[in-house]
């Protein structure tokens, strides 16, 4: 490839700012800082002297990724206490950065979906860094390890802790879109309406809702479990009267999911579930203001 002029660098980091960006958000679980990260990588592309640059690609993921890291390092640092559960905030999702298909998309939906993410929380930077590059977007080896600036046999090292950390704790939810959609629209129905009935014939028996809402709106501050629990909270929850709101279905973190909508465009709650054996397996309910406010319409 021909060296990066100034006339083309704009062209050339927008073509690639949805990987930069998919990078940035699976690094952080969170948009605000996700932009951030990428802007601040644009600024240091528009600065650089990128006449030896070969590899716009690769260069830019390398910048994101440090960038990334370095953020993540300084969020951990400061050890702050959060209300109740956690989960990511809500991420749009199209993949239109590779144009995937097949196998491929099901992998960059499984590394962007909830529950994957809050796993990642519990990694170092550097084995969160390692596992996006290899297991989103298949980055070999030796390339993670420039970028991380680290031999490739401590990256393996890396990788391989991080993997078995996931794979432990990954839940095995399969269903295929057109299920999970069917079933998504059910469970809002049966919800809203506060049917018991109907929602104890959706949901599995160890089923788990999670909660979040920062303490900054109405939320379970524990995650319920079994379906007698979660059915009775959402059934009571809709008895106590459910405000006048749009509802906005949504790609969500590789999948679909509700973003009910106040009058006026205020994103008010996010509501996704996953799917096994046709039944609801874990219900995500996503409240905390400061997560839905790039959901916000008009």
């Amino acid at each position: 490839m021909e060296a990066v002029t100034a006339e083309t660098a704009t062209d050339v980091f927008e073509t690639h700012r949805p990987v930069l960006l998919g990078v940035a958000y699976r690094m952080l679980g969170r948009v605000a800082d996700a932009e951030d990260v990428v802007q601040e990588a644009w600024l240091r592309w528009s600065g650089a002297d990128r006449g030896d640059v070969r590899e716009p690609r690769g260069y830019l993921v390398r910048i994101t990724t440090r960038l990334a890291v370095e953020r993540l390092r300084r969020i951990k640092a400061r050890g702050e206490t959060y209300v109740g559960p956690w989960l990511p905030e809500p991420y749009v999702t199209d993949f239109c950065d590779t144009e995937p298909d097949g196998a491929e998309r099901a992998v960059l939906a499984d590394t962007v979906s909830l529950a994957v993410l809050v796993l990642l929380e519990t990694l170092s930077p550097l084995e969160r860094a390692v596992f996006v590059l290899r297991e989103a977007f298949g980055f070999p080896y030796a390339d993670i390890a420039a970028v991380l600036d680290r031999g490739e046999a401590a990256v393996r090292r890396l990788a391989g802790r991080a993997r078995r950390h996931v794979e432990e704790g990954r839940p095995r939810y399969e269903a295929d879109p057109a299920e999970r959609r069917d079933l998504t629209e059910r469970f809002l129905a049966a919800a809203t309406d506060g049917d018991l009935e109907g929602l104890m014939a959706l949901l599995a028996p160890d089923v788990r809702l999670v909660g979040d809402s920062g303490g900054k709106s109405r939320a379970p501050l524990r995650v319920l479990r079994t379906a007698d629990k979660v059915g009775r909270f959402l059934a009571g929850a809709a008895r106590k009267g459910v405000p006048d709101f749009s509802v906005r279905f949504l790609e969500l973190n590789g999948g679909p999911a509700v973003v009910l909508v106040l009058p006026g465009g205020k994103p008010d709650t996010v509501l996704q579930i996953d799917v096994a054996d046709g039944r609801v397996q874990a219900v995500y309910v996503i409240r905390n203001p400061d997560k839905l406010r790039s959901l916000a319409v008009g």
